[in-house]
This record gives C-alpha cells, structure tokens and sequence, in this order.
C-alpha cells in the first residue's frame, strides 16, 4: 500500500507510542545489539582462526552489550506493539518479535556457556549460536523491513 493510498482513503500510518519528540525509540535501539551481535560472530571467527584469548573476552562482552541494548529495544518495541493496535494487527510484528525472541535466548544461552566454560565454548557451540543469531536477524530485519516500508508502522505522515 504507498502513501496516495493511505491518503485518499483516510487511514493513518501505525503510530510508534515510544517516542521522543515525534521520533520512534526502538528503531533507535536496534542497531545496538544487531552490530554487537554481528561484531561477536565475526570476532569468534578471529579467535579461532588466532586463539588469541583477547578476541575471545571481547566476544563475551558484545554479546553482554547486546544483550542489555536488546532488553531495552524489546522494551520499546513492546510498548509500541501494546499501545497501537494497527501494528498488532500486521503477522510481520509477531514474525519479528518471535524471531528477536529467538535470537535473544540464543544470546542468552551463547552468553552463559561462555562464562561457564569460558574460551573452549567458543571452538564448540558458541561459534555455531553465534552463527544461527546472525542467521536470525537477517530474517528479523527482513520483517522489520516490512514493517516499515510496506505497513508504514512508525513512518509519519
């Protein structure tokens, strides 16, 4: 639907109700954790390609950065999905939302390995959860991506 077809038929784009001046709060957020998350994969790749244990910590702190970022995107993305009913109608949303979800336990999980087992998690399963995030956000930004440019959601007037 663009634009001339919301115009003339009256309907208003889905309103972000968090926001600060006009401007949506998550989309704000969410290049925090997508670039941590990102950044995690390609620094367990350095360490295994290196061992050097430096690549290793800094692994364990993105993806501790991205998961406190992600916590407060969720947030924000919450209270637009309560507080506008038109984004809750879009299976876009919840496409989204789930696959964030999923790719934030998986974080989670990544995150709680690695302070167990410290560096011998990464030459086991964590490269493997950090690879299948990755693969989960590229799906969830696909969504996002639809939220925005084909369902407007956030995208004033």
């Amino acid at each position: 639907m663009d634009t001339r077809n919301l115009e003339r038929t009256g309907i208003d784009n889905p309103k972000s109700t968090a926001q600060i001046a006009g401007h949506p709060i998550h989309p704000m957020l969410i290049p925090f954790p997508i670039a941590f998350l990102v950044a995690a994969f390609l620094v367990d790749i350095m360490f295994l390609r290196t061992a050097v244990v430096g690549w290793f910590i800094a692994s364990e702190w993105l993806i501790g950065a991205a998961l406190v970022m992600a916590a407060l995107a969720a947030v924000m993305g919450l209270i637009d999905v309560l507080g506008e009913p038109k984004i809750r109608n879009l299976n876009a949303v919840w496409l989204h939302a789930g696959g964030n979800v999923l790719a934030v336990l998986i974080a989670l999980y990544n995150f709680y390995i690695r302070y167990e087992a410290g560096a011998a998690a990464v030459n086991s399963t964590g490269i493997i959860l950090s690879g299948i995030t990755v693969l989960i956000l590229l799906f969830t930004g696909w969504q996002g991506w639809e939220m925005v440019y084909r369902h407007k959601v956030g995208v004033a007037d």
